[in-house]
């Protein structure tokens, strides 16, 4: 049955209809699966991640009604497509190994059904658990993750444990489920990780767009070359938003805040062009710490995000229904 919320009311993303995993015929018409990960047993600093599903899904200032229309795209991610809300996986934080386990399962199953998971974390432990999921279902090797991140996550050990926040990309290569060559990481910078890590990414043929690259050549540069190198021979793109990557000053509710990142409305756009213009599979939003957090507001930009991603997918399907191109420019412009 359908567990609902591990803390707090057991609302849905902004009023959409609920779902049970344990039920296909409850979202076999979804195009669209959220699911909750309140886990922050692998972070390794200030944790509080835990909340981040039900912040996500609550904060915002219009009625939970299950519609949002978009300006930008004159789309509503809510209501143009059919989104579902599969409640929170029962996750152990005494446990890392049997949580993640148990939010594989959860993941693989909505992917192999055809719907798009969306999983709102938690800490970034959760990613290994979430793209495995979905390569399992769409193909072993045969995805590419767009990661956007203040940190690598491409560590070792943390703390005598394999696996945690800032191990999940690793564990994702080492296992098969992710080449590296087709990791993109984007909004990297701060002081870690040092030079073996480094070498290692390198080695593995990672792509990280530093934030000293992305101001010196350009933040739509950079979208640009990604999205064209990460589309090549793969099936689907998996992407991976730590809230982190934004500038603390934006985004303070976190467990391990970096100055200097990209701006939200960098983030907002970005993610908007990658759900429009590439096939996404799977997406996640993790390390929302709400006891960090200040009126909200990195609550609400996750909350954005997620709108973002949905709208933009709402319009690709859209335009690929039309016969139209897909293209970013399109929707923002035909109807004004």
């Amino acid at each position: 049955m359908r567990y609902g919320s591990m803390f707090g009311p057991n609302i849905t993303f902004l009023g959409i209809p609920e779902c049970d995993v344990a039920e296909a015929n409850s979202y076999k018409d979804a195009d669209v699966v959220i699911i909750g990960a309140p886990f922050d047993g692998g972070t390794s600093y200030r944790s509080g991640a835990r909340l981040g599903p039900s912040a996500i899904r609550g904060t915002d200032y219009l009625p939970h009604d299950g519609s949002r229309p978009h300006l930008a795209t004159r789309m509503d991610g809510l209501k143009d497509i059919v989104v579902k809300d599969a409640g929170d996986v029962e996750m152990f934080s005494g446990d890392i190994n049997k949580s993640c386990a148990a939010l594989e399962i959860v993941v693989e199953k909505v992917a192999k059904s055809g719907a798009i998971p969306v999983i709102l974390g938690g800490d970034h432990t959760v990613t290994w658990p979430n793209a495995t999921g979905v390569a399992k279902a769409v193909g072993w090797g045969k995805i590419a993750i767009l990661h956007f991140d203040a940190h690598a996550d491409t560590g070792e050990i943390t703390f005598g444990s394999l696996v945690g926040h800032g191990q999940p990309m690793r564990q994702l290569i080492e296992s098969g489920a992710v080449k590296g060559s087709k990791f993109f990481q984007i909004g990297l910078r701060g002081y870690w990780p040092p030079a073996d890590i480094l070498a290692w990414m390198a080695k593995q043929e990672m792509r990280s767009y530093e934030m000293s690259e992305i101001v010196s050549r350009g933040f739509d540069v950079i979208m640009d070359e990604v999205m064209k190198n990460a589309i090549k021979d793969v099936d689907g793109i998996f992407l991976s938003v730590d809230i982190d990557v934004v500038d603390p000053g934006s985004a303070p509710g976190t467990g391990t805040p970096e100055p200097g990142g990209l701006t939200s409305r960098q983030l907002l756009d970005a993610v908007r062009k990658i759900a429009i213009e590439l096939p996404v599979v799977g997406m996640d939003v993790v390390e929302v710490a709400p006891a960090y957090d200040h009126a909200e507001i990195t609550a609400l930009l996750a909350n954005r995000v997620v709108l973002e991603a949905l709208s933009g997918i709402a319009a690709r399907r859209k335009a690929i229904k039309d016969g139209k191109p897909v293209n970013h420019a399109r929707p923002l412009l035909e109807d004004r």
